[in-house]
């Protein structure tokens, strides 16, 4: 596989075709004859009787279970699960605010260099709420974003709408990573080319782009293309951007997507720098589990054998019995004024609660 990856996009596409000769096509009459007098079972050359399936002998003890879900009668409605995992408790205001002092804090002591913090809240499902009508309408909302409505048993129902790229592989053969961070709302003042950024927004940004650039140190990979930061929007915020390329055809990195996303999960968009030191702060003051927020999820050898696009699970929910769980979180600098972050935590939860609307 990853020398397949590695060779040149060909011009055009080479069909494999047959060393086999061609089956001789059967006439009207002998198809109908074989028909008349092949009535009923009978045994193929290999013990099988015709009409019955052959089944590798690696994937037999597989049958009961597919043969007893086959047998199930269709349902009415899709069955949702739910998370077995006691609902977290939703932050107030006062304890947010008080989370971001305690990281501001852990800053200024050098503890971390910046920390990402995160809250929960929870919210009545409406009447007759639907996760697949929601998601069709995430979907129409927000065309630019991943829109992913995932649903297992044990992890429970998740509905979301990232617009973070967290690692790409093209079919043409290229890896794509983004910083992206700093929020401010989309008004008739602020636009991508209007917006005016404050210097803890900028400085949060570049930090997540500097940890990017140290993932590509740490390979020894210099060949990259580096484009912004550049203001985009998504949904109704804005953000920073700043795109990363590597042409894989290039440079001898051939597991480079394996090997990026091994570094940068988590990445300092969702946890903090150092990593570790940031990690080991939220796991003692967040004080809630964050389940499958700031992770990541997409499809992979869906559209090509190769082909990969992850997405960091931002601006998600998760659907109980009679509620649904938001999470938000807020990159925290030295220059962070807790009230601020709190309202950004608000802006960024109307993305996924218009799902709710």
């Amino acid at each position: 596989m990853a020398a397949w990856l590695a060779l040149p996009t060909p011009a055009a596409l080479a069909w494999h075709y047959s060393p086999q000769p061609a089956p001789a096509a059967a006439t009207e009459a002998e198809y109908t004859g074989a028909g008349a007098r092949g009535r009923g079972c009978h045994q193929g050359e290999n013990g099988a009787e015709s009409g019955q399936l052959l089944v590798a002998p690696a994937a037999r003890e597989l049958l009961p279970n597919l043969a007893a879900w086959l047998a199930l009668p269709t349902p009415a409605a899709l069955a949702w699960h739910y998370s077995p995992q006691p609902a977290p408790a939703a932050a107030t205001e006062a304890e947010y605010t008080a989370l971001v002092r305690e990281g501001v804090a852990a800053i200024k002591e050098k503890t971390v260099l910046k920390v990402v913090s995160s809250r929960a809240t929870r919210r009545a499902l409406p009447a007759g709420f639907d996760p697949l009508a929601a998601f069709e309408k995430l979907s129409a909302k927000y065309p630019q974003a991943f829109v992913s409505l995932v649903s297992v048993p044990g992890a429970g129902t998740w509905l979301g709408a990232t617009p973070e790229v967290l690692a790409e592989v093209t079919a043409d053969g290229h890896f794509r990573t983004v910083a992206l961070a700093a929020t401010q709302p989309v008004t008739e003042a602020a636009s991508p080319r209007t917006a005016i950024w404050r210097q803890k927004e900028i400085e949060e940004q570049a930090l997540v782009a500097r940890y990017i650039v140290s993932c590509f140190k740490q390979l020894r990979l210099r060949e990259y293309q580096e484009t912004g930061p550049r203001t985009v929007v998504a949904g109704q915020l804005l953000h920073l951007r700043t795109d990363f390329e590597v042409d894989l055809t290039a440079v001898p990195f051939p597991n480079l997507g394996t090997d990026m996303l091994r570094l940068l999960h988590p990445t300092s968009a969702v946890g903090g720098m150092p990593k570790l030191a940031a990690l080991a702060f939220l796991r003692q003051h967040e004080r809630y589990d964050r389940a499958y927020y700031s992770g990541f999820l997409g499809p992979v050898n869906v559209a090509a054998p190769g082909v990969a696009r992850l997405f960091v699970n931002l601006r998600c929910l998760q659907v109980r019995a009679h509620e649904a769980i938001l999470y938000a979180g807020t990159g925290l600098t030295v220059d962070s004024d807790p009230d601020r972050e709190w309202q950004e935590t608000e802006m960024k939860l109307q993305t996924v609660g218009a799902a709710l609307v």
